[in-house]
């Protein structure tokens, strides 16, 4: 299983939008809205590397909104309970 953290800008106003089409995706495990540099980050799960591809590319960006993404691919995870 391949996982990443997806950063992404979107258009002015269209943060709630692209939030809710990122909810619709199986692939995405979480959602948010951030103030900062970005404005959304999502976190993903894929069954491989070229699904992943495949997702960013043509599902992620193509969402009307999306202006850029910056994907960092998780490497090591730990889940602080």
């Amino acid at each position: 299983m391949a996982e990443a953290v997806v950063l992404i800008n979107v258009d002015i106003g269209r943060e709630e939008d692209v939030f809710n089409k990122l909810l619709e995706l199986d692939e995405v495990k979480e959602v948010y809205i951030v103030y900062g540099v970005h404005d959304i980050v999502t976190v993903i799960e894929s069954p491989d590397m070229d699904s992943m591809r495949v997702l960013i590319t043509q599902k992620i960006r193509k969402i009307e909104g999306v202006k850029s993404t910056t994907t960092s691919i998780v490497i090591k995870k730990q889940i602080k309970r």
